[in-house]
């Protein structure tokens, strides 16, 4: 979240991070300092959002507040909205997989590695072939067997998976931009012969080599989505986040001479 904030020109970032028994994990530390992140407050959950949003003896007010949380975050954030910006309020986390007949059931139930974050994430698989989906949902009950996190990815696929099958892609891709997913993985041969049809999904994974835990941890992209739908109308968190407009007029006296009687026929009519 830092970097585009970064190239936006932000002048002073400051960060909060919850602390088990007052230390920050020296891991978020060192990233901390290679994102160059300015400040670092050893608070976390909506008393941290408050703290940024107003100000406290020790905690600057801020102008915007991003990131992801829980849902005491989410909420934290939606009250604070206009005293300060925000960027989004983020829900549990979403996979959609459009695969097609071609891909390794094995590498589609990937769709784990969203269920395994949250009981309230979803992962969603949309195909043309009946015969992929049956193999999909053995490999997902074969490797939910094998998780740490089972417990959490066991109950959100029971309460939030679906595998949906369509008479062919066509239609597929019309579901993705239904759902407006957070994360949409494209697992075909050519993925960017369907990259055009996709209108509404956070971060696009491209082709059967492009798992979205690639970039959830490497490869770059940033990962503060809009998830919830709400693709259909917002985008991933971005340098123009962090990049305030104005707009200014100007006339000669001339030009306002011109038309100053149209001015004041407008404001009349108002």
């Amino acid at each position: 979240n830092a970097i585009p904030a970064k190239i936006a020109g932000v002048k002073e970032i400051v960060m909060v991070t919850p602390s088990r028994g007052g230390v920050i994990n020296p891991v978020i530390l060192a990233a901390a300092k290679v994102a160059g992140i300015d400040r670092v407050f050893k608070i976390g959950g909506a008393q941290a959002v408050a703290a940024l949003a107003y100000g406290t003896a020790t905690v600057p007010r801020v102008d915007k507040i991003v990131g992801p949380g829980n849902a005491f975050v989410a909420e934290a954030k939606k009250q604070v909205f206009g005293m300060v910006a925000i960027d989004m309020i983020a829900g549990p986390s979403e996979i959609l997989v459009l695969a097609d007949g071609t891909c390794n059931p094995a590498f589609v139930a990937d769709m784990l590695s969203q269920a395994e974050h949250d009981k309230m994430a979803s992962a969603v698989l949309v195909t043309d072939s009946m015969k992929l989906a049956q193999a999909v949902a053995d490999e997902i009950e074969k490797q939910l067997k094998t998780l740490p996190r089972r417990d959490i990815a066991e109950a959100s696929i029971e309460n939030n998976g679906k595998i949906i099958v369509t008479d062919d892609l066509k239609s597929a891709i019309d579901v993705v931009n239904e759902i407006a997913p957070e994360h949409l993985e494209i697992c075909v041969d050519s993925p960017f012969d369907y990259l055009g049809s996709i209108r509404h999904a956070g971060s696009v994974f491209l082709g059967k080599n492009c798992p979205e835990a690639l970039g959830d941890y490497f490869a770059g992209p940033n990962h503060t989505l809009p998830t919830g739908g709400t693709a259909r109308f917002s985008s991933p968190l971005s340098v123009d986040d962090f990049v305030k407009k104005y707009q200014y007029t100007y006339y000669t006296a001339d030009a306002l001479a011109q038309v100053a009687g149209d001015i004041a026929a407008f404001a009349k009519a108002e």
